[in-house]
């Protein structure tokens, strides 16, 4: 092999192997990223779960008052 193709090869094993550091980094803040969204987007669903808990049996309640007087 002649020193110019040894060099080459070097230098594409080198930025293979960049690249492949560089992916892994990503999918890593990224995986970190998505389960933070999760989390809060978890926690604002149960809050909406519970405030539409309330809401409907304030509803059922006047409904059943209501039904109550006819």
């Amino acid at each position: 092999m002649s020193p110019e193709l040894i060099a080459i090869l070097a230098v594409g094993a080198a930025i293979a192997g960049l690249m492949l550091a560089g992916q892994r980094s990503l999918r890593r803040d990224l995986g970190a990223r998505i389960d933070a969204v999760e989390a809060t987007l978890t926690k604002r669903i149960d809050g909406v779960e519970a405030g539409l808990t309330k809401r409907i049996d304030g509803v059922e309640a006047a409904l059943t008052r209501r039904l109550e007087r006819v």
